[in-house]
């Protein structure tokens, strides 16, 4: 994705994260991501979860900027077929001139099974057949024939009428390898990840614990890219101003290890154990599903709160960034705020 090949070791990209639309679109899209395009941010990415799609503003956006990369995180399986998802690749990396990135995910059952109407069960079998048949449709090198047992091209299950035929794409893809990035938590799917995929997209990324994720990453290629979603909040300097500047994050913290999924399979829950938290990360989940909000963010510890993010006064993110330069992360991703936030992020991490 972004200039790792020839970089210093140490080097990191900066991505600005759109993620999806809430009740109405952001007003600001085209001119926040011409202004990060502008301050050196190598890459912008959108999501979808049951609302805006993440591929219709990335070729929105392809018209209205020249350089910076155009990546989805992420788009989820279950929402489309995987030539469909490839269509989808090969359309934008041509209107873009070749500047996609394409991210996966498999999302939870709530939206696979409640949103998509599409069986929750076997999220690696059906991310692995996924990104084999996206590879196949924009290699182009043969007609796609393909029986898993998720997905079968040409169909002969239920329902066939016998007619199907393997296909090749119409259309030329104008490269006949555009990257894979897959979103991934559990140490089995992190493990597939850096073997089929070409980057990952941790939920939550502390370059002091780096330890819980290196067995899993052993099977990456050099040029392997990992992207972390990283909160980014600047504070003023007192040790109050820095505590308020984690409270947001801590609120999200919350969410995700408390309420997201049910009691016992909550992969995020599980992920927060291994990364430390322990038998807090279970406190917060009971607050959370017993409906004590409050108690539940202030079961997150504000010490994790502090590894995942850069929060504070410019010289503390500074001194604290040298940590994420010395681990595998290779591209920040800071949520769009404004214009002044993306650029204090471009001084910081690009200037820094």
């Amino acid at each position: 994705m972004g200039h790792h090949e020839e970089a210093d070791v140490g080097d990191l990209d900066l991505g600005m994260m759109w993620g999806y639309w809430g009740q109405l679109p952001p007003p600001n899209l085209v001119e926040l991501t011409q202004e990060a395009e502008r301050l050196g941010f190598t890459s912008v990415w959108t999501a979808e979860s049951w609302g805006s799609d993440a591929f219709s503003p990335l070729a929105y956006l392809a018209a209205v900027t020249e350089k910076i990369q155009l990546g989805t995180a992420v788009a989820q399986l279950a929402a489309r077929t995987p030539t469909a998802t490839a269509m989808h690749a090969l359309t934008i990396d041509h209107l873009s001139g070749g500047r996609f990135n394409l991210g996966l995910g498999v999302s939870g059952p709530q939206v696979v099974e409640g949103w998509y109407g599409q069986p929750s069960n076997r999220p690696l079998a059906r991310t692995r057949e996924y990104v084999e048949i996206i590879r196949r449709v924009i290699a182009r090198e043969e007609k796609v024939d393909f029986q898993g047992e998720h997905y079968q091209h040409p169909y002969t299950g239920p329902g066939s009428v016998g007619l199907g035929k393997a296909l090749k794409p119409i259309t030329h893809p104008l490269r006949r390898k555009i990257p894979i990035f897959i979103g991934a938590e559990g140490p089995k799917n992190v493990t597939q990840t850096a073997e089929i995929a070409d980057g990952w997209f941790p939920l939550y990324y502390s370059p002091w614990r780096q330890d819980v994720y290196a067995d899993q990453l052993t099977g990456a290629s050099d040029d392997f890219q990992i992207a972390v979603i990283c909160p980014f909040v600047v504070t003023g300097p007192t040790e109050a101003e820095i505590a308020e500047g984690l409270a947001g994050i801590r609120m999200m913290l919350a969410f995700y290890i408390g309420g997201m999924g049910a009691e016992g399979q909550n992969y995020h829950t599980k992920l927060a154990s291994r990364m430390g938290l322990g038998d807090a990360a279970l406190e917060i989940q009971r607050k959370f599903l017993a409906g004590d909000q409050a108690g539940a963010i202030d079961a997150v510890p504000a010490s994790f709160a502090d590894e995942i993010a850069l929060v504070g006064p410019p010289e503390r993110i500074k001194e604290r960034l040298s940590v994420w330069r010395d681990s595998p992360v290779t591209t920040l991703l800071i949520h769009a705020s404004d214009s002044h936030g993306l650029r204090t992020a471009a001084e910081l991490v690009l200037e820094g």
